[in-house]
């Protein structure tokens, strides 16, 4: 879905300017994105599987929810709408925890240029995986894995990007902090 955004300069200040992400993702420029990793205290970590439909990364195992900021919509209220859309699952601001924000940078070779600055937030399961529903136009299946699956992306195929294995254990570090 084609939705209006903000764009951001190269050091992630709003510029006050907006446009289509399709646009954005064309010209390369730099806009606000929302990541949650959803992890419970059984020490797993919630992914989801990309729609075979999606333009970037179809069919990989992923983020437990990630999305586009609309324009001018706050980053915790996207984070909130983004995480019932894709899996049906209901959190409140005070639930998420932002442990950073990262700027990212890729040409894919069908000629989407994401560069973007990810919030990033971690925020509990606490409901059984069966009972929520996922949005099929963008996810295919959604599963626990154990939260070492962060740690050990090389080992697996088509589980998370081995490239980003520093932004993974960033956030496994992270998770295991709320944990402990």
């Amino acid at each position: 879905m084609d939705e209006l955004i903000d764009i951001l300069d190269e050091h992630g200040n709003f510029t006050g300017e907006t446009c289509l992400k399709s646009i954005a993702h064309k010209f390369g420029y730099f806009h606000p994105t929302i990541h949650i990793w959803l992890y419970t205290k059984n020490h797993q970590v919630l992914l989801q599987k990309r729609a075979l439909t999606k333009k970037v990364f179809p069919g990989l195992w992923d983020i437990s929810v990630a999305g586009h900021i609309a324009a001018g919509e706050q980053i915790e209220k996207a984070a909130i709408r983004e995480i019932f859309e894709e899996i049906g699952y209901k959190i409140t601001t005070n639930d998420l925890h932002k442990i950073g924000t990262r700027k990212h940078m890729v040409k894919h070779n069908n000629g989407i240029i994401d560069n973007e600055f990810h919030h990033v937030y971690i925020a509990e399961l606490t409901q059984n995986i069966s009972s929520l529903v996922i949005q099929e136009e963008e996810v295919e299946a959604i599963k626990l894995f154990d939260l070492s699956i962060l740690l050990e992306t090389e080992k697996h195929t088509n589980v998370l990007l081995p490239q980003f294995k520093n932004y993974y254990q960033s956030v496994y570090n992270k998770i295991m902090q709320h944990l402990s």
